[in-house]
C-alpha cells in the first residue's frame, strides 16, 4: 500500500514498492544524480522485480524523484543493506533520503533488522551527512571501517568503500 505524505505548496509524495515497469524511470533518475554509479537498466529492472519489498520509489506528481535499493542478505537476516540512494535534484532539501530510510525500516520485511549497513567512499559528503543524520534521529550508533579497498577490489579504478553500520537501539526501532 503506497504511503502519501504532503509537502509544501500542496504537492504530495507517494512512497511505494517499485514494480518492474519502473526500472527505466529509476535508471533515468540515477543518471541525473551524479556522481552515483550507474547500473544497467536491466539491473534496475531486476531490483524492482526481485527486491521490491526492500526498495522504495517516491513519486511527486507522477514523476520519480526518489529511490533506495536495498536488501536483507540471507547470511545476515538482522541487517538491512542499502545499496543506493538517489534523490532528484528537483526534490533535494525535503529530507527525502532520511524519509525513505525510515519508510524502509518500518516495513514488515525489516521487522527483525537491528542494523542498517551501507558502503560510502570517504569523499561522498552527502551520503555521510545522510547516514549520520539518520543514525542520530534513530538514536543509533554509527561505526565504519574500510571494506572494499581501492587496490584490492577495484584495481585502482574506484575509491575505497567504507562499510558503515548503524546499530539501532530496540526502542528506536519500535518507534520508527
Amino acid at each position: 500500500m503506497p504511503q502519501v505524505e504532503s509537502i509544501k505548496k500542496g504537492s504530495k509524495l507517494v512512497f511505494r514498492k517499485p514494480e518492474s515497469e519502473d526500472g527505466s524511470e529509476i535508471w533515468k533518475l540515477i543518471r541525473r544524480c551524479k556522481p552515483l554509479d550507474e547500473n544497467s537498466m536491466y539491473c534496475n529492472l531486476l531490483q524492482c522485480d526481485h527486491f521490491g519489498d526492500t526498495c522504495v520509489l517516491v513519486e511527486r506528481e507522477g514523476e520519480v524523484v526518489g529511490w533506495i535499493s536495498g536488501y536483507i542478505a540471507p547470511s545476515e537476516p538482522d541487517t538491512f543493506f542499502v545499496w543506493q540512494v538517489a534523490v532528484s535534484p528537483d526534490a533535494r532539501g525535503l529530507g527525502l533520503g532520511k524519509r525513505m530510510l525510515r519508510h524502509l525500516i518500518q516495513r514488515d520485511v525489516a521487522e527483525d533488522c537491528t542494523k542498517l549497513k551501507t558502503t560510502i567512499t570517504e569523499s561522498n559528503e552527502a551520503s555521510w551527512a545522510l547516514f549520520r543524520s539518520f543514525a542520530r534521529s534513530m538514536g543509533g550508533e554509527l561505526t565504519d571501517e574500510a571494506h572494499f579497498h581501492e587496490e584490492d577490489h577495484f584495481d585502482g579504478h574506484a575509491s575505497t568503500e567504507h562499510m558503515v553500520t548503524i546499530t539501532f537501539p530496540e526502542e528506536a526501532r519500535a518507534a520508527a
